[in-house]
């Protein structure tokens, strides 16, 4: 199971929610993150165990840090997320090298918990 987390999101509000939540299901927020570079920075200097990426950020393409992320040496679990829901699915996540897609709306039904479980 994934012990640390980075948190990638270019809201402030939902980073602070994402970690009071991951802390809740026993994980340590090692950095957040609110753009591509600051992702890549905090990535690279802090080598958490997983990372929950937004889709959409301010300065490039969630999905393609979140490929990037996932083939990091250390094998980071990287988990897509995005308000909206359609943003991507599952399937596609896993083909970017990622373990998932959750909804925002939809992470605290479990699957966030599962998903950086392994």
């Amino acid at each position: 199971m994934a012990r640390s987390v980075l948190v990638v999101d270019d809201d402030r509000e939902f980073r602070e929610l994402a970690a009071r939540m991951l802390k809740a299901l026993g994980l340590e927020v090692v950095g957040e993150a609110g753009s591509v570079a600051g992702a890549h920075e905090a990535a690279a200097e802090l080598r958490p165990d997983a990372a929950l990426v937004d889709v959409g950020l301010p300065d490039g393409d969630g999905l393609k840090l979140a490929e990037h992320l996932a083939a990091l040496p250390w094998g980071l679990r990287v988990v897509i997320t995005s308000s909206d829901p359609d943003a991507t699915n599952t399937a596609d996540a896993r083909e970017l090298g990622a373990v998932g897609f959750v909804a925002k709306e939809n992470l605290l039904d479990g699957s966030l918990r599962e998903l950086l479980g392994g």
